[in-house]
């Protein structure tokens, strides 16, 4: 057995923890090194001991490169994120399309089953929120790409940012109340919950109490007064009583560590250091997933 294999292997029999690729990029960003080198990237992520690996696909072309670098490392696709556009009727079955195309290939080649997905803002690093109308749009085209999902033999998870979190979080919460639990799943970003509610842990709990039988997916990320951390660790969000709270799901969410950095982290660590102490620290909050 590989090194890497061994490592994932000792990592699957505690708890398996992923990655998502997004991180990777922020920390490869700050070194000058080239996050397009998948066959590197998914070296170094293997070395981290994960068993998982999460990658954004924009489309079906780029599946068969990954899974490649994945199965050489020892490395599962149990999920993958995919970005849509479904609030405007110009867009939204193109959009859909391509996500069932890539979820299609996913699948053949990966054995993927959760397929996350964050519908798009009206523009990307505006503040422009939706109408009604195109939130009423967006949730009948998200439950209608779920069914769709389902009859492949996959889920759909949703996933948010910050800006579902304006306007009393009316957007996140349309996409969880007006879908069929059967068609939309959900995948919790627990810190930008926390962001979007003006760094509220309560909003945070709240949310996961509101949601928590859709949740099959949960993306891990924390921070010291605000500011995102090198390691996924102790901080702003006390993921301890957030793993209590979802400790009796008959299916426990996929774990798929996504600790970024931004402009005012610390920087002390590469991303093998920061993704390995992260990946200890989760297995050790989540632990007791792992007796049920």
């Amino acid at each position: 057995m590989a090194p890497h294999q061994l490592l994932a292997a000792l990592a699957e029999a505690e708890l398996p923890i992923a990655t998502q690729q997004y991180p990777w990029g922020t920390f490869y960003g700050r070194s000058g090194k080239n996050a397009g080198d998948l066959k590197a990237l998914l070296s170094d992520v293997a070395s981290c001991g994960f068993v998982g690996y999460e990658p954004i696909a924009g489309s079906p072309e780029q599946i068969g490169a990954i899974a490649k670098e994945a199965k050489d490392n020892g490395l599962k696709v149990d999920s993958l994120y995919v970005n849509s556009t479904l609030h405007d009727t110009s867009q939204t079955q193109v959009s859909m399309e391509s996500v069932l195309a890539i979820a299609t290939a996913a699948k053949k080649t990966c054995g993927t089953k959760v397929i996350v997905t964050n519908p798009s803002p009206i523009q990307w690093g505006g503040g422009q929120d939706k109408s009604d109308q195109q939130l009423r749009t967006q949730a009948k085209a998200l439950n209608q790409l779920g069914a769709k999902l389902r009859e492949n033999g996959q889920v759909l998870a949703y996933h948010n940012h910050d800006a579902e979190l304006r306007q009393g979080a009316r957007e996140l919460h349309h996409m969880l109340t007006a879908t069929n639990p059967e068609n939309v799943k959900f995948c919790l970003d627990a810190h930008w919950i926390y962001r979007g509610c003006g760094d509220s842990e309560v909003a945070v709990l709240d949310v996961v109490r509101l949601h928590r039988s859709r949740i099959v997916e949960l993306h891990l990320r924390q921070s010291h007064d605000g500011v995102w951390d090198e390691a996924f660790g102790e901080g702003d969000i006390d993921y301890g009583q957030l793993a209590e709270m979802l400790a009796d799901l008959p299916t426990k969410p996929l774990l798929v560590l996504e600790q970024c950095i931004e402009g005012k982290t610390p920087n002390t660590m590469d991303a093998v250091e920061a993704h390995q102490r992260g990946r200890v620290y989760a297995q050790q909050v989540f632990q007791r997933w792992a007796s049920k």
